[in-house]
């Protein structure tokens, strides 16, 4: 085999030791290779993305999308619900204040009532004794007066005898019961 030279012939932008030079990218001989792999590139990240990443990614934003659906319906649900619980509330709130109130009455009423008996004894008892005491001072009154009368005419007779006088037991009535009378 005979030695074959390979004599290649170096570009412009590659040197005779295989080093390039200046920046590879912007060699002119070298764009196309460059613009044919940057476009399968291309192609191969588009077939990737449309068929496995964008998919997966619209699966996500549509689960997202519904939950939130979800979530918006339960809340709104759940604050639909608690309006009314908070009217039931509210409701039992006022009947049990408007309970309250009557219980109240009721017990004012019993009271007064019970007031009232309990001051209509009292004021019968307070009569019933009014009259006793009147009675009694009505009698404590006549014999007062009855007394007086005894202790006048005896006074009167013992104060005629002593003037030496000799005084009849109707006059000295006549006059102590005048003198009585005013």
């Amino acid at each position: 085999m005979a030695t074959e030279t390979h004599e290649t012939v170096a570009s412009a932008c590659v040197d005779a030791q295989g080093g390039a030079i200046g920046m590879p990218q912007l060699c002119a001989d070298w764009i196309p290779h460059q613009i044919f792999w940057l476009l399968v590139a291309l192609a191969a990240t588009f077939f990737v993305m449309s068929r496995i990443a964008l998919p997966r990614i619209a699966a996500v934003l549509a689960e997202r999308s519904g939950t939130i659906t979800n979530d918006l319906a339960a809340a709104e649900e759940l604050k639909n619900k608690a309006s009314e619980a908070e009217a039931a509330y509210d409701k039992a709130l006022v009947d049990a204040r408007a309970q309250a109130q009557q219980i109240v009455a009721e017990a004012k009423a019993e009271i007064q009532a019970e007031l009232d008996a309990e001051l209509a004894k009292a004021d019968e008892q307070i009569a019933a004794k009014t009259a006793e005491s009147e009675a009694a001072i009505a009698e404590i009154r006549e014999g007062a007066v009855k007394s007086v009368t005894d202790v006048a005419k005896a006074t009167a007779k013992e104060l005629v005898a002593a003037m030496g006088g000799k005084a009849d037991a109707k006059t000295i009535t006549a006059a102590v019961t005048a003198r009585m009378k005013g």
